[in-house]
């Protein structure tokens, strides 16, 4: 009969992965990069531990001078990475002129926003970032959208909904009123968060664009570029209606920048207390280059049409007639009686 031994075996040995501390790790991809350069050349490892010699430890983290240094060459390099990326997109939808401006500018910027936004991934993948950790300020990130960054987030959706259709595009000229003033100028570029817009006297307005959105816009070159010019003009009584159409026609005809198609025209709009009213209309197709201008050289011209033919510009003249009374008797001769006076000392 054979009889079972026990044997009372002793616990296992703690292994070393077991009992040993966990040692911090270095900060991001630092750690993965030191091993890297430290394999290729001894005398770079020996500069890289170096430089992990300072630092100090944050938790799990150890922040070091090396791990600092590998955060700014990659924050460096990727931000150069991301401008050159924008403005190699510049030039290149810039080449694109089968497409107009707008679609240049629309296609440029969602070019630019994925360029950034495959930097921002790549650097994140790079320093070695732990997307959940980001997960604990999605909240404060979505408090900050909605309160700190609305009118910016707001900005930026209105420029691409205005690139998108197409309503205001870099070259059209516009006037943009918001109840107190109006702004009138040349659209130049649309950004981001606003539009510029240089006006005839060189200044440069950076509107919103979520102020195109809600406000009244006239866009003087939306569907054409043919924008009408109206000037009044005066002539005495007594002139010959008809010669004076004649003039203004010639002096719309010799006019720089008028167009002959649309045909100008003049037009009798009444008869005033001192003058006949008319009004010239002129078509120019170059609004960008101002409309005080062309006024200005069309009544130079007409002026001299009207001073050769003998065409009279009126001035306002009032005729006052006096009453015949008692009062009015003694007064003037009052002023006879001393006008008579004077002349005795003489």
């Amino acid at each position: 009969m054979t009889t079972a031994i026990n044997r009372v075996l002793p616990p296992p040995a703690a292994t070393p992965a077991a009992t040993a501390p966990a040692t911090p790790h270095e900060a991001g991809g630092a750690d993965a990069l030191r091993d890297a350069v430290t394999q290729q050349s001894d005398a770079v490892g020996q500069f890289v531990a170096w430089l992990d010699a300072f630092g100090f430890t944050l938790g799990s983290t150890r922040i070091s001078a090396w791990s600092v240094l590998v955060v700014l060459v990659v924050l460096v390099g990727l931000f150069l990475f991301a401008r050159i990326g924008s403005k190699i997109a510049h030039r290149l939808f810039k080449r694109f002129t089968a497409l107009d401006a707008g679609a240049r500018v629309l296609g440029e910027k969602l070019l630019s926003i994925a360029i950034w936004t495959f930097a921002i991934l790549v650097g994140i993948d790079i320093l070695g970032i732990d997307l959940t950790a980001l997960a604990v300020f999605s909240g404060a990130f979505g408090l900050a959208v909605g309160f700190g960054l609305q009118k910016t987030f707001g900005n930026l959706l209105a420029g691409i909904i205005l690139l998108m259709d197409r309503s205001i595009k870099p070259g059209d000229v516009i006037a943009i009123n918001d109840g107190v003033t109006s702004t009138v100028g040349q659209v130049k570029k649309i950004g981001l968060r606003a539009v510029s817009v240089t006006t005839r006297d060189k200044k440069e307005y950076l509107i919103p664009n979520e102020n195109l959105m809600i406000n009244q816009v006239e866009n003087w070159s939306y569907s054409s570029r043919e924008v009408r010019i109206k000037v009044p003009v005066r002539i005495a009584y007594g002139s010959d209606v008809e010669v004076v159409e004649r003039l203004m026609l010639e002096a719309a005809k010799q006019t720089r920048r008028v167009l002959s198609a649309p045909a100008p025209t003049a037009w009798l709009h009444g008869f005033g207390q001192d003058a006949i009213d008319f009004e010239a209309q002129l078509w120019i197709s170059d609004p960008e280059e101002g409309i005080g201008n062309v006024r200005s050289d069309y009544l130079k011209t007409l002026w001299r049409l009207f001073r050769d033919n003998d065409v009279q510009v009126p001035f306002p003249q009032r005729d006052l007639n006096l009453r015949e009374t008692a009062a009015l008797r003694e007064l003037i001769a009052a002023i006879g009686d001393r006008s008579y006076a004077g002349k005795q000392e003489n």
